[in-house]
């Protein structure tokens, strides 16, 4: 039966390692996968996801006004299973769109990404994930007190945190350290 995943963590969590090892073990067992993400996110390139641990794969990036069941009739029929990752990026349409996928053409759609901003305030691709998932799962990761890590905090040059700012700010460990939300 197919479903509708989410698989969320704080920055750091391999989120998109695990994006990618889930892609090779679909793979190889023979099957096709497309790969895709948001193109909002161009920190490896514009058809690029890429791990901080070097896993690396080429995909398709889906503009924020593209209909993603339409895109998918169009060019991924045929593929035995569809992994997004940077969901968060995604609108709620086109999370929407994924559920589609799922319901009508019969595939398991797994999404990775963050449940919440630097501000801890949900990401419109994530609310919508936690409303029509069929299945939810948190990749943990440790702040470095030893506690669980749940907040994503934004960091400036020196290295201090920051508390305002727009809510979408590309970035990897130069920018963003996950924390518990007492440290």
């Amino acid at each position: 039966m197919a479903k509708l995943y989410f698989k969320y963590g704080a920055m750091g969590s391999s989120k998109t390692a695990s994006a990618l090892i889930t892609k090779f073990n679909y793979e190889e067992r023979g099957m096709k996968v497309w790969l895709i993400k948001p193109a909002t996110d161009t920190r490896d390139g514009d058809d690029v996801i890429k791990s901080r641990i070097g896993l690396s794969a080429i995909c398709r990036a889906i503009e924020k006004d593209e209909d993603v069941f339409e895109v998918f009739k169009n060019e991924a029929l045929g593929v035995d299973a569809i992994i997004c990752d940077e969901c968060q990026f995604f609108t709620a349409e086109q999370i929407d769109g994924f559920r589609r996928i799922v319901d009508e053409a019969g595939l398991p759609v797994l999404c990775f990404g963050l449940r919440t901003d630097f501000l801890t305030h949900s990401f419109p691709g994530s609310a919508r994930l936690f409303e029509i998932a069929d299945s939810i799962g948190e990749i943990k990761t440790i702040c470095e007190c030893g506690r669980k890590a749940t907040v994503n905090a934004r960091i400036d040059k020196e290295g201090k945190i920051v508390t305002e700012g727009r809510q979408v700010f590309l970035g990897g460990n130069d920018r963003y350290i996950a924390m518990c939300h007492k440290c």
